[in-house]
């Protein structure tokens, strides 16, 4: 059928992809589609705010069937492997928990047919909704991991459309209330035990990923070409020392930290 051929076809490629990454660990995210991000054979709807609108897991929670095959997939291509599944776009624990019981139905399903499952599974929410922060305490109990989608959680918080030129330099990811938030995300996170990493072209930037270290962060998801330059940063730093210095200016009124964190790096001859 034209659904199992779906399912051979994303097994196929997800299993290539475990096969190239050995031993190291792969972090496979759920269908995010919308706003943005388009397909040539998803056809959506017009809609007059597509960064807030029916995208990623409202997509797959709506569409359960697309999600299901998916996740199918997913399992078939890990079965006696390890398994890390994210789920983007969360803006609520009740979303989450609804896309872990789709999981658990294909988990449900594989058992029943007696198919080999992953040996470990790991299950993570994608924070870009500032609303799903609020939740935290009762995120974190149920979730193995989380991320950061930087991207879209600076033009939420802002009410700020990343896309719009107009916009582009008005907010700067090194704001105090972006950074604010992004530290007391990782303070609840790390009293949780729960990993936390930073996605997004931020944790790209050799002077971001400095801030995101000092509010916390200890993973942190980049472009390959851009790892050597951030790793020469990470190699120079004083990490109790940046702390302490991120603590005092986001205390500060401004509209960005970034030059008063571009002299901290300046002086400590930290490669930036």
């Amino acid at each position: 059928s034209r659904i199992m051929k779906g399912v051979e076809t994303q097994t196929e490629i997800y299993s290539r992809i475990l096969d190239s990454a050995g031993d190291k660990p792969v972090v496979f995210r759920t269908l995010d589609i919308g706003g943005d991000k388009v397909l040539p054979y998803w056809r959506g709807h017009d809609e007059d705010n597509p960064a807030m609108g029916w995208r990623a897991i409202r997509i797959g929670l709506d569409r359960p069937a697309l999600l299901r095959r998916q996740l199918r997939a997913l399992l078939h291509a890990a079965a006696g492997r390890r398994l890390s599944i994210m789920f983007p776009m969360v803006s609520s624990v009740a979303e989450f928990e609804a896309a872990k019981d789709l999981l658990q139905r294909e988990i449900d399903r594989e058992r029943a047919f007696g198919d080999r499952l992953p040996s470990e599974m790991k299950v993570g929410a994608m924070l870009e909704v500032p609303a799903l922060a609020l939740q935290l305490p009762q995120l974190l109990p149920r979730c193995d991991f989380v991320s950061l989608g930087t991207n879209d959680l600076v033009q939420f918080l802002f009410a700020a459309d990343r896309t719009n030129p107009r916009l582009a330099r008005r907010y700067d990811v090194l704001s105090p209330a972006m950074l604010t938030f992004i530290r007391d995300i990782a303070r609840q996170a790390a009293a949780h035990g729960t990993p936390l990493t930073a996605c997004g072209e931020m944790a790209g930037h050799p002077l971001e990923a400095l801030a995101l270290i000092g509010c916390g962060l200890r993973r942190l998801s980049m472009a390959p070409q851009v790892v050597d330059q951030v790793k020469t940063m990470l190699r120079s730093l004083e990490v109790a020392s940046l702390e302490a210095n991120i603590n005092q200016l986001l205390t500060l009124p401004d509209h960005s930290i970034r030059e008063q964190l571009r002299s901290y790096a300046t002086d400590r001859d930290i490669p930036i």
